[in-house]
């Protein structure tokens, strides 16, 4: 996955939450507007009732009307100065008798039904709460209370309309409005809705961490899928085992198994075919060097001598190449499973392979010498003797090619806290830090002097990472680069 790519487990949990937040929105509005319902259900049947009321002491005679509205029921239609009820007597409608002038008025289009209250919402302006011809003024009020608002109040209006009448005298309609302010019915609704609310965000925190577990939870098959191809080397083409994984993780596995057995198929035939093709080429590349060797014995004309020089110098390179080409299959993880492992002592082995490699060193002008450091300490390591004997001999071989004639290589080997350490070091022209890594590479050579093919090191290192250990290269001098340490660390043997 590159990095621009958004987390599959970020897409889903975002994707399961965005409903959950659109959900928790419309139960939050339902919840307020049901709240609003019932407070207004509550304070409507309430003006209800209250309207009723005043109807019935407002009373049409002969000649008049007979207002019954002590200073009792005054009080206690202002008992609370918060929450204070507002009427308007007008008969006929629009013709004011008794009340709040200023109560608004009904809505354009409104037709109430006689002896049914109408509800509306309005607003009354700031400071309109008392004056002329309110019930202040009334006979039945004592002293005008005036109020101020401070801003326009918005109300809940009952409005009552009533038909009077007497065989004497034509029918007559009242209007009787009465109003409370909506401040407390928004605080009730903002109560209820703030009552439930709390509860439903920590249930929706809680449905949250348990959706996020469960996004975790659904995705750990991929994750461990992910974990078994990071851990892999670069050559393990092994298939990858997951038991219990969901259907759409097996198929993905399945798949990537395929593709592995394929790769590992036309690997397994290249290794092979390059296995076949060194083995066919050895014999008569050796029967060349041979023929060239014993045609330069004889040749008298110079030209011809050095035409056979240089036919000599390119078999030996290719029975070279050869020859590493077969030791790198002999280090594959396929060919090296075959083989048995053993205990044995790398500083024996080391000092048997530095012995060995002497003549070739004095023919390239070399001092090759091995320090033996404490003889009587073994420093047994536990893998497979000819890789480990092909290694050693890679890197001495290597040392000797590349440090120049005039140099010194020195072999040592060491224990140290569990490890086995073999170093090889020259004092040739060494190489570059940044260089050091990449000459383990294989077919990559850092400087084109010398007769090697570029898979010395490369063979080496794939030996051991065979043997569970560690190669690197630097040089021994950084500034110039003077000189080069090859240390090979291996895990030492358990001695029983």
């Amino acid at each position: 996955m590159s990095t621009s790519a958004r987390s599959l487990h970020r897409q889903l949990f975002v994707w399961l939450l965005m409903p959950q937040v659109v959900l928790w929105l419309a139960a939050a509005l339902f919840t307020y507007k049901l709240a609003e319902h019932y407070a207004n259900t509550t304070i409507d049947a309430s003006l209800s009732q209250t309207s009723r009321t005043l109807a019935r002491q407002v009373k049409p005679l002969d000649n008049g009307l007979f207002i019954d509205f002590p200073r009792a029921a005054q009080d206690i239609l202002e008992a609370d100065p918060s929450d204070r009820v507002l009427y308007t007597v007008s008969m006929p409608p629009g013709q004011f008798i008794l009340g709040n002038r200023n109560l608004p008025p009904l809505p354009r289009g409104a037709k109430p039904v006689y002896g049914e209250p109408f509800f509306y919402n309005g607003k009354l302006a700031a400071n309109d709460e008392g004056g002329p011809g309110s019930a202040a003024d009334s006979p039945a009020s004592g002293p005008a209370k005036p109020e101020v608002a401070e801003e326009p109040q918005r109300l809940r209006v009952a409005a009552l309309l009533l038909r009077y009448g007497t065989p004497d005298s034509p029918g007559q309609s009242m209007l009787v409005q009465v109003a409370r302010s909506s401040t407390n019915r928004e605080a009730l609704a903002r109560q209820i809705l703030l009552d439930t609310v709390l509860p439903l965000s920590a249930l929706m925190a809680l449905m949250t961490m348990i959706v996020w577990a469960g996004v975790r939870t659904g995705l750990r098959p991929l994750a461990v899928l992910q974990s078994q191809v990071e851990g892999r080397a670069a050559n393990d083409l092994t298939p990858i085992k997951i038991n219990d994984a969901p259907p759409e993780v097996r198929s993905l596995a399945l798949a990537m198994n395929s593709l592995l057995v394929e790769v590992n198929h036309n690997v397994v035939a290249q290794k092979r075919f390059i296995s076949d093709a060194a083995h066919q080429l050895r014999t008569p590349l050796a029967g060349l060097k041979s023929q060239t060797e014993l045609a330069l014995l004889d040749a008298q004309d110079p030209a011809l001598k050095a035409r056979l020089q240089l036919v000599h110098s390119s078999a030996t390179r290719s029975a070279h190449l050869v020859n590493q080409l077969l030791s790198l299959a002999r280090a594959e993880p396929e060919s090296a499973s075959q083989q048995a492992r053993s205990t044995l002592d790398l500083r024996q082995l080391a000092r048997e392979v530095t012995t060995e490699m002497v003549p070739r060193a004095l023919a390239a002008g070399i001092d090759l010498g091995f320090e033996s450091g404490e003889p009587s300490s073994p420093c047994p390591v536990r893998g497979f003797e000819s890789l480990l004997r092909e290694a050693l001999v890679n890197l001495i071989d290597n040392a000797i090619r590349y440090a120049g004639r005039g140099a010194s290589v020195t072999v040592r080997v060491s224990l140290s806290d569990g490890q086995v350490l073999l170093e090889v070091e020259d004092n040739g022209p060494g190489l570059p830090e940044s260089e050091c890594e990449h000459v383990f590479e294989r077919f990559v050579r850092a400087t084109h002097d010398g007769t090697g093919c570029g898979l010395g090191l490369a063979i080496v290192r794939e030996i051991v990472e065979r043997h569970a250990g560690r190669v690197s290269l630097r040089p021994v001098q950084a500034q110039p680069p003077l000189g080069c340490l090859a240390r090979v660390c291996l895990p030492a043997a358990i001695q029983g």
